[in-house]
């Protein structure tokens, strides 16, 4: 099998109504093609469109010339490839997330080459029968509802966080995230007593602040409120290279702590799990550089008893990856998920519907070849900008 071109699409949402709590003003997918009418898919998240199309988009592309011509099996050697072009450019950044997004599409290739769902090839369901303690652990994969707010702060925020969480609740999802950013201490906590409050003792609870301190002392005053409340974990209580605060806090901290989702290669993710002392470490299944890269992200944290819990606010192109990584990883509980039933864009939307089924809270292990989600060509010609 060869690589015959590789192709950039942008998809976007059309003009709001009004001020709306997620629209998608152009996200692009990578589609690569082969000789033998195989296809693989793949999302772009978090590099603009423009940039991408210059780095993937056809044959005079930085990354589309190194491609066309070569055999697409086995990912891993291409990642090789495309990664040790950049040694003297650059290894991280935007370049690396591209190479994810090829090696993303690349796995999905090799899915479909193999007549097996990726995470099949990846290594296969590895949750072990002695560290698991019921039965749907082995055949599931349970996504975390992440909700966001226009309002950044007080009663805006949480009455806007609480309806979706009462949503979410309701659709059946068995895990939460909110998301109080730019929010006052008070504020962070009133919210997470609030949604546990909704959301009772059975379900999931996770909280995100976004960056939002610089100094341990409070991280540790409002961890320490949040784990009477039974918060599974805090993420990113400070700056994404403030290693030091994260270790200092992590030292002696009642809650996991999580990061991660701008996290790009392995080796960033090992100074956030032995130098910054994260426990959830969150990488974004072509951000990281790829499946290639998220399965040596779990190979090195499973040792490290560090859990992996991909990250997504992208759509479910790259949620179908995610769900892949976790069928595979032995420390993984729980993926994001951004719920497109409780937010405007109808792209998310009709993405979501295209995906693979959530049944009961949870994705069951997928069975078609690759990844098993495709964008359908009425969802392409109603979207498409570029």
């Amino acid at each position: 099998m060869k690589i015959t071109r590789t192709e950039i699409i942008v998809l976007a949402d059309p003009p709001a109504p009004g001020p709306v709590d997620l629209r998608v003003s152009g996200d692009a997918y990578l589609r690569i093609y082969t000789d033998e009418g195989i296809t693989g898919l793949s999302e772009v998240f978090a590099v603009p469109p423009g940039v991408a199309k210059a780095a993937l988009d056809g044959p005079d592309s930085l990354f589309g010339h190194l491609l066309v011509g070569e055999d697409p099996i086995p990912p891993e050697r291409l990642w090789t490839k495309l990664y040790n072009s950049m040694l003297h450019g650059n290894r991280r950044g935007w370049a690396v997330m591209c190479v994810g997004v090829v090696d993303v599409a690349l796995w999905d290739i090799y899915g479909k080459a193999m007549s097996r769902p990726v995470y099949q090839l990846l290594g296969g369901a590895e949750r072990s029968v002695h560290q698991t303690w019921s039965e749907g652990q082995w055949r599931e994969v349970v996504p975390y509802a992440t909700m966001w707010a226009l309002a950044t702060d007080g009663p805006g925020l949480i009455r806007e966080q609480m309806e979706k969480v009462v949503k979410v609740r309701d659709l059946g999802f068995r895990a939460v995230k909110v998301e109080p950013c730019s929010s006052s201490p008070e504020t962070v906590v009133e919210l997470a007593c609030l949604a546990r409050e909704a959301l009772g003792p059975e379900r999931t609870l996770c909280v995100d602040v976004g960056y939002l301190w610089n100094d341990v002392g409070t991280a540790r005053r409002v961890a320490e409120k949040l784990a009477e409340l039974d918060v599974f974990f805090l993420e990113t209580p400070f700056p994404v290279d403030s290693l030091a605060a994260y270790a200092k806090l992590t030292a002696n901290c009642p809650l996991r702590i999580a990061a991660g989702e701008h996290t790009v290669t392995r080796f960033e993710f090992l100074n956030l799990m032995d130098h910054g002392g994260v426990t959830v470490v969150q990488p974004y299944m072509t951000t990281v550089g790829g499946l290639t890269e998220a399965r040596r992200v779990v190979e090195l944290a499973q040792p490290r008893g560090v859990l992996v819990c991909p990250g997504n606010w992208g759509s479910q192109v790259l949620g179908a990856a995610s769900v892949h990584l976790a069928a595979f990883s032995p420390i993984t509980p729980l993926i994001e998920y951004s719920p497109a039933q409780v937010y405007w864009s109808p792209l998310r939307r009709a993405i979501m519907e295209a995906g693979l089924p959530l049944v009961n809270g949870a994705f069951p292990l997928p069975t078609a070849p690759g990844l098993g989600i495709e964008l359908p060509a009425r969802l392409m010609e109603r979207f498409r900008v570029g």
